[in-house]
Formats: C-alpha cells, sequence, structure tokens
C-alpha cells in the first residue's frame, strides 16, 4: 500500500522544481516562462490569502503584492527550487500585516475557494454538466461541509491542514512557512485531522 506521506512528498518535490526550472528560465529573459510563473504563482496566491487574510479585498492586495515581487525579485532569488515556500512565506507575511490593520473588526474568515464568510460558504464552481443532477447535490453538499469543517479549525491548524493537504507541501516546507518545527507541524496536523474526521463522520 502506498504511503500518503511519501506521496504528499513526492508531489512537494516534483512541484519545487517545475518551479526552480521556471524561475531560472524567466530569470534568464524568457518570457514565456515568466508569464507561466506568474500565472502559477496569481493561482497559488490568491488561493492561499484567502485563507489566510479573511477578507477578499485584502487577499487581491496581497496577490498583487507577491506577483510584483515576483516579478521584481526573481533574478536574486537565491534558491529557485525554494521559491514556492518563498511565496506562501511572502503571502503569509502580508496577509497578517492586513490582519493587524484589521484588529478592531470582526474576525470572519473566507472560504478557501470564494469570497464569502465560512458560515456562509457556497461553493462557486461550474457545474458538470455531464455528471447527473443527484451527484452534482451531493458533491456540492460534501464541499460545504468540508468548507465549514475547516473554517472549524483554530486558524493555526486550518493553515497547516491546507499547506499539507490542500497545497501539497512537505512537512518541511509547512514548517518554514509557519516559522514553528517540524514536530508542531505534525502535533497540529495530527489534531486538526482528527477533529476533520469527527467533524465529518457523516458524510
Amino acid at each position: 500500500m502506498t504511503n500518503p506521506e511519501n506521496v504528499n512528498h513526492s508531489k512537494g518535490r516534483t512541484a519545487g522544481a517545475d518551479y526552480g526550472a521556471l524561475v531560472r528560465s524567466a530569470a534568464d529573459g524568457d518570457p514565456q516562462a515568466m508569464e507561466r510563473l506568474l500565472m502559477h504563482a496569481q493561482e497559488v496566491a490568491y488561493r492561499f490569502s484567502l485563507l489566510v487574510c479573511g477578507h477578499e479585498e485584502d487577499a487581491e492586495d496581497v496577490m498583487q503584492d507577491a506577483l510584483l515581487k515576483t516579478y521584481g525579485h526573481v533574478r536574486s532569488i537565491r534558491n529557485p527550487d525554494a521559491f514556492r515556500t518563498w511565496l506562501y512565506q511572502t503571502v503569509r507575511n502580508a496577509c497578517l500585516m492586513k490582519r493587524r490593520r484589521r484588529v478592531d473588526e470582526p474576525a470572519r474568515h473566507l472560504s478557501i475557494e470564494q469570497g464569502t464568510t465560512a458560515g456562509d460558504a457556497h461553493p462557486i464552481d461550474v457545474a458538470d454538466r455531464g455528471r447527473p443532477a443527484d451527484q452534482q447535490l451531493i458533491d456540492a453538499w460534501i464541499g460545504g461541509r468540508l468548507r465549514r469543517a475547516l473554517a472549524a479549525l483554530p486558524p493555526s491548524h486550518r493553515v497547516i491542514v491546507v499547506l499539507r493537504e490542500i497545497e501539497g507541501l512537505s512537512t518541511r516546507e509547512v514548517a518554514a512557512v509557519t516559522g514553528i518545527s517540524e514536530a508542531n507541524v505534525k502535533a497540529r496536523l495530527h489534531r486538526a485531522r482528527t477533529k476533520l474526521r469527527a467533524l465529518l463522520e457523516d458524510v
């Protein structure tokens, strides 16, 4: 049986290598590589910033800032293979600054996939018209359950679950992004998985 931990590490290494190749080519002046790098960075930065920032407008600002930094500093990145970790760190730090400025506002966490509050999260994916209507309803219900379950996690645990399980980062990369030890990453991930299983046990 395949070990999921090994699968995640393999995904992380592959993604890191892909980003590294794009960074090197972009740094050498390849415009197509730069375009692809910015497209990948835009998708990752916006998806992750929605989770961490908690406000759609902040997520837009942080994404634009991350793209500008990518474009402006691509030639000075010392370790191209670590670009993905750098990008997540950049987004997380910028979002934390945004959230500190909103300290007097009510706490509000957005769905990972769209700009709604966690208590009112609804999927915005375009329906697959090739699937039966009843199956689309089941898929939407499960998706909504997962988003609500993630929203119920403490923010520090939710970020780790998303980075590890959804974004596919390795334990070492998650530790680098969040600034905690690998042991703490594993401990928080274990607690988060346990709570998620309890929340989703009816699914």
